[in-house]
């Protein structure tokens, strides 16, 4: 780094690190800690624990939905959905940058014994046109088309947001091809903020629907899976033998209800601070290419002198983390923990880079 450039960054370098590389790196406040320690409980996995069922029933509700199940993990609802939607030897459908198979560690195969068909999307969505060419016909060379797995926001995809039309017509073919519809709907909070649509247009629309509270919503840990009653039931048993039967969960489930309750609405405030930093990156030789911004997450290419590491790695001398997430790539996540006084000092270090 250029003795001007070292001078700049003391000049400017803050103690509190800036964390970008995900929205899952939140703390808890003081108030949901509050919210925590007041919290009863029981024990969920006798269904005996009355603030886990007060959050299952609560995010049913608002999903205009039958059930929900309280899991430690996205990846374990999301798993959990597909062992319940299929069977040995089905194939799923997914884009092929889906979480489910991209950063699932190969959950889909190992706890469903499915196969995956993997379609090329748009930043991480699909359509109904190539998911009807990717159904399988009646042949037994060949598995069956069970379950149709969707992203909204997609990860890879930059926080990309599915369009209601699209996603009707998603819905409409699987229905009349007797093929599940399930939703990755990790940062679906984010996309709900973002489009203004309902938590129940959604419900209408999938089988079953898979949301975290840990993400955009600031909670320690947790997701929940919603579906019919039946589906939950089944999926509950499932919980049990992957391991994620919680106790005393009340404490944890909440801190996801108080998440909902305070947090939902300022999301868009992450949104806002994710276009502004994407506007000074367009500005700078170094950046190339910048997928569209629509909610909280950044991605972007680096070029020139720099390579995806060496631009974490030199940004990391300023305190701030974000990670490379390809070849040319590099993502920023942003979140409730990142204060205005962060987004300042970060426009301001990126043109010394």
């Amino acid at each position: 780094m250029p003795q001007i450039l070292f001078q700049t960054h003391f000049k400017y370098i803050w103690q509190m690190m800036i964390d970008l590389r995900s929205d899952t790196v939140t703390r808890p406040s003081a108030q949901m800690l509050e919210a925590m320690m007041k919290a009863p409980v029981g024990d969920d996995v006798f269904e005996e624990d009355p603030s886990v069922n007060e959050l299952e029933n609560y995010v049913a509700s608002m999903f205009g939905m039958e059930k929900a199940l309280f899991c430690p993990s996205g990846t374990m609802t999301n798993q959990i959905a597909i062992r319940c939607h299929t069977q040995p030897g089905n194939e799923v459908i997914c884009d092929e940058n889906a979480h489910v198979y991209f950063y699932e560690g190969g959950g889909i195969a190992f706890n469903s014994g499915c196969q995956v068909k993997l379609i090329k999307g748009d930043r991480g969505r699909i359509t109904a046109h190539a998911i009807k060419e990717a159904i399988n016909p009646e042949d037994i060379h060949r598995p069956i088309s069970t379950l149709v797995c969707l992203e909204n926001t997609a990860n890879r995809g930059g926080g990309s947001i599915y369009g209601g039309d699209e996603m009707d017509a998603i819905a409409a073919l699987c229905r009349s091809n007797d093929i599940s519809l399930h939703l990755d709907g990790a940062r679906l909070w984010n996309a709900l903020i973002a489009t203004g649509q309902s938590a129940q247009w959604f419900g209408e629309r999938f089988d079953s629907i898979s949301v975290c509270l840990s993400k955009g919503l600031g909670a320690p840990v947790g997701s929940l899976l919603i579906g019919k009653k039946s589906f939950i039931k089944k999926a509950r048993r499932f919980r049990k033998v992957m391991g994620g039967g919680m106790r005393q969960a009340g404490m944890l489930a909440s801190a996801g209800k108080y998440a909902i309750e305070n947090n939902l609405n300022r999301i868009s405030i992450d949104h806002k601070n994710a276009k502004q930093v994407a506007a000074v990156l367009a500005t700078l030789p170094f950046v190339g290419k910048i997928l569209p911004v629509e909610t909280n997450i950044l991605i972007f290419e680096v070029q020139q002198r720099f390579s995806p590491q060496t631009f974490v790695d030199e940004l990391k001398l300023w305190n701030v983390l974000c990670l490379p997430v390809s070849s040319t790539q590099v993502r920023m996540v942003f979140h409730l923990d990142i204060t205005d006084d962060m987004i300042k000092k970060l426009v301001k270090c990126l043109p010394e880079l």
